[in-house]
């Protein structure tokens, strides 16, 4: 893990898409952070989905921010050659007993989860596969059933006790708050998926312990995702940073500015005319 004096900050994005300004905002708002605090902003690239990541998207992140005005330093973390990081922390919870394998589908989740959802709406797992017999999970795998690996969140809590973390924003000068952690809501999360044998939450825990990232700034969709993050850190001995979540950039209709629903990106404003001032004081900065 790296270690220095000053903060760090890092924008995150996944090459999936071209960025809009939703990303622009916060890329931003990070950098306005770093800079109000004498700290250091750092780029990471969120490759791991191997699907959806695309070599253009990534040069375009490159090219986008630039054109925005920031820089970065280099070397540039790249979450795509980062598996043998993410396999050993995968390795620390298995060995803490707390990972088992799931076989089960979406549909048969959405089937048995009793309308019970977690924060993003989706249905919580309702621990089909968590007491599978060593002989059931050794005939499933020998027979070729994938499995994804769950943690089983009622005994890591267990593990740890009631967890806080520090909450500041939405500016540097205001007061931190300490804020409980609830990650019992989201059930048995997917450490492992069957595709990339890690996943989101796990890699970002791990990047941030990696990179030494002291605060961490990110929108208020992601803010309930931060507890399944302070479990982790606990379990696997990181450090927790300072939070803080900004506002979302929404369109005329109030929904939310996203890659999968076309909304214009940052290269198509330039092309219309756009300058980098123009983004900025469109998002107050």
């Amino acid at each position: 893990m790296q270690t220095s004096s000053k903060p760090i900050l890092r924008f995150a994005p996944s090459p999936n898409g071209f960025l809009h300004l939703g990303h622009a905002y916060s890329a931003l708002f990070t950098a306005h952070w770093a800079n109000q605090i004498g700290g250091q902003w750092r780029l990471r690239i969120e490759d791991i989905d191997k699907g959806r990541s695309r070599s253009e998207f990534i040069e375009a992140i490159y090219e986008d921010l630039s054109w925005l005005g920031l820089s970065w330093p280099e070397p540039v973390l790249m979450q795509s050659k980062r598996g043998a990081a993410y396999k050993r922390a995968a390795n620390k919870l298995r060995k803490m007993d707390l990972l088992y394998p799931c076989f089960c589908t979406r549909e048969q989740i959405r089937a048995h989860s009793n309308g019970v959802c977690d924060p993003d709406g989706a249905p919580v797992y309702p621990g089909t596969c968590r007491h599978l017999s060593p002989r059931e999970i050794k005939a499933r795998l020998e027979a070729g059933d994938k499995a994804q690996y769950r943690l089983d969140s009622a005994r890591a809590i267990e593990k740890t006790g009631m967890l806080t973390f520090s909450v500041a924003g939405p500016t540097p000068a205001d007061r931190p708050q300490i804020r409980y952690a609830r990650p019992g809501r989201w059930g048995d999360v997917v450490v492992q998926r069957k595709d990339i044998a890690t996943s989101y939450h796990l890699a970002v825990v791990v990047d941030d312990a990696t990179e030494g990232i002291t605060h961490i700034t990110r929108g208020r969709d992601l803010e309930a995702a931060t507890d399944i993050h302070v479990l982790l850190q606990f379990l696997l001995g990181f450090p927790s940073p300072l939070y803080t979540f900004h506002k979302l950039i929404v369109d005329n209709n109030e929904m939310k500015l996203s890659k999968s629903k076309g909304s214009p990106g940052l290269r198509d404003l330039r092309e219309a005319g756009w300058s980098p001032k123009d983004i900025r004081n469109r998002l107050g900065f």
